[in-house]
């Protein structure tokens, strides 16, 4: 009877604490709804504040509850963010903006994009003042558009060049005795290397330092011109390290002013004409980004733009990821709604499955033949990335997107070893045909069954570059030149004729609406697919994402790793993906 009890007991503390937990989730839930409703009325001689403190996606996401629940981390849109610049830029009561800058976490064409907003927001005769107390290369890229730059006195700028560093995996496996099979085309298809290799080979070498050096000189040459300094200049000042501080920074006039962040709305207050005793009228982004409009043009032609993010994947995926399911739908529906006159296929991927990337790609190939259809790429369209892409009418990539990367690998481990020798586990099968357990992970592949599965790879292989090749008009043997799995930056993608148009969204806007002989005014913009909401997002993630959140702050510095383990066990199939470490800075 006393276990009776105890049990009663403590399923009634459960309902309770469960019922406490799930009221103040509701109550934080309609907080957080409330809150996006409200209408904010920007004071006359206000500055937009701008800090970026969140990762830069291309739909923005908040959740206000992440910290405490998992799920999706909140991101700054970018669509969002330029549209709040650009209206800034034509609202009288918004004066400057003021760039409060640190680490920024975004791509290099997204912050290119970001940047060339508040070029245009500085041609309207407004300021921008930034300050930082430390400013990272990604930071100092945006703030150095600024008329008044800020540093803190004892505060220090990253300016050094950018770096990419792989971590590999072969000595850990070699001590775990498991072996990795691979089965890849292309001499530059460098993703499988952290698993038969300790370091980087001369290839992947290669084709690293080529789009790193094409990108570090993008945002030079921006740079220069916006801080008057010769490139020449910044690149010896880049290359020789010799930012070592905040003195030397302001003496080799990267910053203007060394000074503290009082010092830095003192200047603003000035420029507004206020005292230094008065209130400086400060909008925070978030703020100001809720009083964006949805397009209010009462046309009926729309140009459908298809927001495509993350690894693809098989199946529906998510928010964070390219379901060629989901995908496959948006494109198909875009298609068959007479109201869609174009669409615009907008890239943030580094590749995935090759199955979903085809999945996508024939979707992309129907919709092809009703209307026209635009690629416009972001920080990274590769690999697969580069599949769903190039079988759009025209490819648009910023400078510094990454790109190519068209080559396929697969990974089968045999754990065998590891299982029987190191934790003293063992299997046996019973099969009805000699392979009939292929594949399978606990063997060694045969010398028949490798060669099977190399098979596969060059055939997925020579299907891939024979469709890019018929997507860019030529020769699938000129092609194969620029594939093998190398990647490229887009400006050496377009020298080779893998894009066709070096700019951003907007221009793959214009170009779409001129192909559909839509004219400014003509069309509105529709977005694909649906996001989840926040209150979806909430409930789903009490589950797998809520326990990746806790393996996340578990392993601390490690997790990387474990990212790179999880997409390792995930794959199905042949791959068509960029290197895994691919981490610009």
């Amino acid at each position: 009877m006393r276990q009776f009890f105890k049990y009663v007991l403590a399923t009634i503390t459960g309902v309770v604490i469960l019922s406490i937990v799930s009221s103040l989730l509701l109550l934080a839930l309609i907080a957080g709804l409330a809150s996006s409703d409200k209408t904010i009325t920007v004071a006359k001689n206000s500055v937009l504040e701008l800090k970026l403190d969140k990762p830069i996606g291309e739909r923005g996401f908040d959740n206000p509850l992440a910290s405490f629940s998992g799920g999706q981390t909140s991101t700054l849109g970018l669509h969002e963010l330029k549209t709040a610049i650009r209206r800034a830029t034509k609202d009288d009561d918004i004066k400057g903006i003021f760039l409060n800058l640190e680490l920024v976490q975004g791509g290099m064409a997204s912050l290119e994009e970001i940047r060339h907003e508040l070029l245009e927001f500085k041609k309207g005769g407004k300021f921008i003042v930034s300050y930082a107390d430390a400013q990272s290369e990604k930071s100092y890229y945006l703030a150095s558009v600024a008329d008044k730059l800020y540093l803190n006195p004892q505060g220090t700028l990253e300016f050094n060049g950018l770096s990419s560093e792989p971590t590999y995996f072969k000595g850990l496996f070699d001590k775990l005795g498991v072996e990795v099979q691979i089965f890849r085309v292309g001499t530059y298809k460098s993703a499988v290397e952290p698993y038969f290799r300790t370091s980087m080979s001369d290839s992947a070498r290669l084709q690293t330092s080529t789009f790193l050096n094409s990108l570090n000189n993008a945002m030079l040459a921006d740079v220069a011109a916006s801080r008057s300094i010769a490139p020449a200049r910044l690149k010896v000042i880049s290359d020789s390290m010799l930012v070592h501080n905040a003195d030397d920074a302001k003496r080799l006039k990267l910053v203007t002013d060394l000074g503290y962040y009082d010092q830095a709305t003192d200047y603003m207050k000035g420029k507004l004409g206020l005292k230094k005793d008065a209130k400086l009228s400060l909008l925070a982004l978030g703020d100001y980004a809720k009083n964006n409009e949805d397009d209010t043009n009462s046309s009926s032609n729309r140009i459908a733009v298809v927001y495509a993010e993350g690894d693809i994947v098989t199946g529906k995926g998510g928010n964070n990821s390219i379901g060629s399911t989901r995908f496959a739908e948006a494109i198909r529906k875009a298609r068959l709604d007479d109201n869609v006159k174009a669409v615009v296929l907008r890239i943030n991927s580094p590749g995935g499955s090759s199955l979903a990337s085809d999945i996508i790609y024939r979707e992309v190939m129907l919709t092809k033949k009703a209307k026209p259809v635009i690629a416009s790429m972001s920080d990274v369209a590769a690999s697969g990335g580069y599949f769903i892409a190039m079988g759009c009418d025209t490819i648009v990539a910023h400078p510094t997107t990454i790109t190519g990367s068209i080559g396929v690998f697969g990974v089968l481990p045999n754990l065998g070893p590891f299982l029987s020798d190191k934790i003293g586990i063992t299997t046996d099968r019973v099969t009805t045909g000699e392979f009939s357990d292929f594949p399978t992970v606990t063997r060694a592949l045969t010398p028949y069954e490798q060669q099977q599965f190399q098979q596969e790879i060059n055939r997925i292989y020579a299907d891939f570059t024979t469709k890019a090749a018929a997507g860019r008009n030529m020769p699938v043997e000129r092609l194969r030149r620029f594939a093998s799995g190398r990647v490229w930056s887009g400006t050496d993608a377009k020298a080779r004729g893998l894009v066709d148009v070096l700019g951003s969204m907007d221009d793959a806007l214009r170009i779409a609406a001129r192909r559909a002989k839509l004219k400014e005014g003509e069309y509105r913009i529709q977005q694909l697919p649906r996001q989840k909401t926040f209150a979806e997002e909430l409930f789903s993630s009490f589950g797998a994402e809520a326990r990746l959140r806790a393996v996340k702050e578990e392993m601390g510095p490690f997790y990387p790793m474990y990212v790179q383990y999880k997409q390792l066990s995930e794959m199905r199939g042949a791959q068509a993906r960029l290197p895994f470490e691919l981490n610009v800075r």
